[in-house]
């Protein structure tokens, strides 16, 4: 199976293994973009490639990077963003000591329509819109695709954004594509097999407390001084 078959359809499914979402193929073939949306499944001329930013908090001169691949319908994302992060936040981004990367992974295509949403808020807002999708995961992630859809939409509405602006977001299937492409080169340079994973200064772990991930990060950062 190739990846646009396999992200044009229900993409990776997953599993819970040790507190971490595992990659699984799954065999279903359902639209891309979401059922509902205006102009949904419409073709479009191609016009190059869309650039596909990078999602980034800290200081971009940071000693230490940490590279975060999460899927927005995982729920070991959801509680990593709640918990840790904030942690992070506080005692490595903020001051200075840590420049995270946010890295989207799409297990389905519910996961690409969040990450739509998201990145249709633009970059300072990203992370905000981010929040939002965790908080409301159980909630958004219920129903049909095309309520999925309209869940999402919701949120957006709620970030600030139009429903045309959201509308042109979410059917942007050459954004979508060049998204998809981003994630499978991502995963196949870091070897991604579950999420959260994290990628520490070139180096690959899997999803661990606030603890652990300080004792990494403290020694981090003590080599690089």
């Amino acid at each position: 199976m190739d990846r646009r078959t396999l992200m044009m359809g229900a993409g990776a499914g997953f599993v819970a293994i040790g507190g971490a979402m595992m990659l699984r193929p799954r065999a279903e073939t359902l639209p891309l973009m979401p059922v509902g949306a205006a102009h949904a499944q419409t073709a479009t001329e191609a016009t190059g490639t869309p650039e596909v930013l990078e999602m980034v908090i800290g200081d971009p001169n940071a000693p230490v990077e940490v590279i975060e691949y999460a899927s927005f319908t995982c729920p070991h994302c959801r509680r990593f963003h709640e918990v840790v992060l904030p942690q992070i936040k506080e005692a490595y981004i903020d001051p200075g000591h840590v420049r995270f990367v946010s890295r989207e992974v799409y297990f389905d295509r519910y996961g690409l329509w969040a990450a739509m949403v998201a990145r249709c808020a633009g970059p300072e807002r990203y992370f905000g819109v981010v929040d939002m999708i965790y908080a409301q995961q159980a909630q958004w992630t219920q129903g049909s695709p095309g309520e999925i859809a309209e869940n999402l939409r919701r949120i957006g509405r709620m970030a600030g954004m139009s429903n045309d602006q959201l509308d042109t977001c979410m059917t942007d299937a050459n954004m979508a594509q060049a998204m998809i492409d981003t994630y499978e080169a991502n995963r196949q340079v870091h070897d991604i097999s579950g999420t959260p994973s994290f990628v520490i200064d070139g180096e690959l772990y899997s999803n661990m407390s606030y603890g652990d991930f300080s004792e990494i990060l403290d020694a981090r950062i003590a080599a690089a001084q």
